[in-house]
């Protein structure tokens, strides 16, 4: 197929260069050109703008930050808007708002072009072992339409519902992983507090009912003290933003959501946004420090 792929970061290049090891052909632009360098060597084509990237391409790919980003490569002066031909697809693959991801979807479905929503889990090991957990909102007829390209990008690929849905999926995902993270953190503070090994604690912890994919790697990198950044926490930050808002709009309380928000608030006040989201260790260790514990 001809495709178009924007996001040429930590989680759109090894996609990208799967589709291309697919036998497809593919467009990209980037707004900083050297990070599209991988995927030219491999055999994309460079463009001279996301509508550029529209116009040679029947489905393209985004994985960019925020909702912001979204909107503006779909619908700014040159964006994907100006360059779709009634009956492309849109595969949005970033983490969005749900209510964002349903309007654009409607502004497309207004031009004759299709969308869905498809966040994802996995992180950056994920995307580079093709083993993505891919969270589908919209029709289920698209989604037929590219699940054989979802195939090369991840092992899980669930259709959740309409538009949105996606999103409420992976909004879902970050809230149980995140309190995770948080929990772990809480777990280890406590037991360095008492005097116990937190590696002995994590390898006790990880045989029984406690264990946990989250453990295992978060709890091995505070044990480690390794807060070298796996996922930026100022990306969690952002998804745990997005989570609120929806729960707000819904009017539900999410009370343990709500405590791991200020945490994370307190995390990027600290400036450790591009550390990795073990740091939450960190903020109860400075917590502790302030209200002179041990």
């Amino acid at each position: 197929m001809r495709l178009g792929f924007i996001g040429c970061g930590v989680m759109g290049r090894p996609m990208a260069l799967h589709l291309l090891r697919g036998g497809h052909r593919l467009a990209v632009w980037a707004r900083r050109q050297e990070a599209a360098q991988p995927l030219l060597a491999a055999g994309a084509v460079a463009c001279a703008s996301p509508a550029a990237v529209a116009s040679v391409a029947q489905v393209v790919f985004t994985v960019v930050t925020a909702d912001a980003d979204v909107e503006q490569l779909a619908f700014a002066a040159g964006g994907l808007a100006e360059g779709f031909a009634a009956g492309s697809i849109l595969v949005d693959m970033s983490t969005i708002a749900p209510q964002t991801a349903r309007s654009i979807a409607r502004r497309l479905t207004a031009r004759g072009v299709d969308m869905l929503d498809a966040p994802v889990s996995g992180g950056g090991q994920g995307a580079a072992a093709a083993s993505l957990s891919i969270m589908v909102g919209g029709k289920a007829a698209v989604l037929e339409r590219v699940r054989p390209l979802f195939e090369l990008l991840g092992s899980t690929i669930v259709h959740v519902g309409d538009h949105g849905a996606g999103q409420v999926a992976k909004a879902c995902n970050q809230m149980l992983m995140v309190a995770t993270i948080q929990a772990v953190a809480e777990a280890l503070h406590l037991s360095r507090a008492a005097g116990v090994d937190p590696g002995r604690v994590c390898a006790a912890l990880a045989g029984g009912s406690a264990g946990s994919r989250v453990l295992q790697l978060m709890g091995g990198r505070m044990v480690a003290r390794d807060f070298t950044a796996g996922v930026e926490a100022r990306l969690h930050h952002k998804d745990y933003a997005v989570l609120i808002a929806e729960a707000h709009r819904l009017g539900l309380p999410l009370p343990v959501s709500a405590q791991v928000c200020q945490q994370l608030n307190a995390l990027m006040a600290m400036g450790w946004g591009r550390c990795d989201t073990a740091s939450l260790l960190r903020v109860l260790e400075a917590g502790q420090s302030a209200t002179g514990g041990n």
